[in-house]
């Protein structure tokens, strides 16, 4: 039988992988000369003290070698990074954004239908899709927020793929980005589920816990995502990460290869984030919704456990400590709706009085800038809580804010 090897990197080397040849002589470390299986992490520790790389023998190895084991984690902090600032106010980029969303959603719900009908993703479809999301990102990212808190939610596998489009466009700007790596993420967040499509939606909104039979279903969408994706011609390597990596988790209990700490790339370390925050803070069949704050909260609960906290961080400081569209309380007693951030004071953003003191629907809907309010000024408004969605019967997207 021919041997067929492959490169992988150290950084990415797993269990019961059996590594044939080394980018050294094997002169000097324990190992024997015709390879070995790797069964414990002190044979990884060892080769990463020696090798940059080894070469991995597929047919005798029982863990999946995937095609960015042969890259070392090191190339994300090579990464262009700039410092974006807005180039529109919130009001100046509302009309663009609202037709960046417009956009996005109709092309959205056309990519997943053609897929579920066995057409190819359209590869232009994708890119009108998220370029026009990206650019409205990149000038003013609250109004882009705000339009979606204002809108109202389709079947959730076509919101959650606009919103984690949308979502990993900001998260990238915030982390420096540039442009056209942004544009890569709002890819992988829009196509990162694609392949739920092919999965039986009873099994998708199943209030029960699912069998092990019923979970080993649902899990293939991962690798049914990566092969629409390849089969439409997206071959870039920031996209298949993130999709072939978005459910590993920080201490190795996700799937499909029980990836941990860094060897999860980066993207996909961001990617199974913004999955879970948006599905956290989406309305389920089997439960409601959470506000975002205690989302983050919850998020931030599992630092290092299911997340890497380091990025969980980075994602509470790009959506705030009140992220766009949550409903607040303030000191008033006044119920409100944030409307933008103040990333100079993150506790005082841009907000929307909704009802007064006693919980009454105001018939005028007032801007407040929590931040602008004069030293002094009686009362001095301050957010004193966040509310769930829905409390006392609001709907953002029945009251015509914007």
């Amino acid at each position: 039988m021919e041997l067929e090897e492959r490169q992988v990197h150290v950084d990415h080397l797993k269990l019961d992988m059996y590594v044939y040849r080394l980018d050294r002589p094997w002169l000097g470390l324990p190992f024997p000369l015709e390879g070995f299986m790797v069964q414990n992490p002190k044979q990884i520790e060892v080769l990463r003290q020696h090798c940059d790389h080894v070469f991995v023998d597929v047919q005798r190895s029982q863990t999946p070698i995937r095609g960015y084991m042969a890259h070392p984690r090191q190339h994300e902090q090579q990464r262009a990074v700039v410092r974006h600032v807005d180039t529109a106010t919130l009001d100046e980029e509302l009309p663009r954004a609202r037709e960046a969303h417009a956009q996005a959603s109709q092309l959205a719900a056309k990519i997943l239908d053609d897929v579920k009908v066995g057409r190819k993703v359209s590869v232009e479809d994708v890119r009108n899709a998220v370029v026009p999301v990206v650019k409205s990102v990149l000038r003013n990212a609250d109004a882009y927020f705000w339009v979606t808190a204002l809108r109202k939610r389709d079947a959730y596998e076509y919101s959650h793929a606009i919103h984690c489009s949308l979502l990993a466009a900001a998260f990238g700007r915030h982390m420096g980005f540039t442009e056209d790596v942004l544009v890569n993420l709002a890819t992988g967040g829009l196509l990162m589920d694609i392949g739920k499509t092919e999965i039986d939606e009873s099994l998708l909104s199943k209030p029960e816990a699912l069998t092990a039979e019923e979970t080993e279903a649902v899990r293939k969408h991962v690798e049914n995502s990566l092969r629409i994706i390849e089969e439409a011609g997206i071959h870039h390597a920031d996209v298949r990460e993130m999709v072939l990596t978005h459910h590993e988790r920080h201490d190795g209990s996700g799937y499909p290869d029980k990836l941990m700490r860094n060897q999860i790339p980066l993207f996909g370390r961001m990617a199974g984030l913004i999955d879970s925050y948006d599905a956290m803070t989406s309305t389920r069949v089997f439960r409601k919704a959470a506000s975002a704050h205690h989302a983050l909260q919850q998020l931030y609960r599992h630092g290092d456990q299911l997340f890497q906290r380091e990025v969980i961080e980075q994602l509470m400081q790009c959506l705030s400590v009140y992220p766009t569209g949550s409903l607040v309380q303030l000191s008033s007693g006044e119920v409100a709706i944030v409307m933008a951030q103040n990333h100079a004071r993150r506790l005082r953003p841009r907000v929307m009085l909704l009802m007064t003191a006693d919980k009454v629907l105001r018939e005028n809907f007032i801007e407040l800038d929590l931040m602008a309010q004069a030293e002094g000024e009686v009362p001095l408004r301050e957010i004193v809580t966040t509310l769930e969605p829905g409390a006392y019967g609001l709907d953002p997207t029945e009251l015509y804010l914007g």
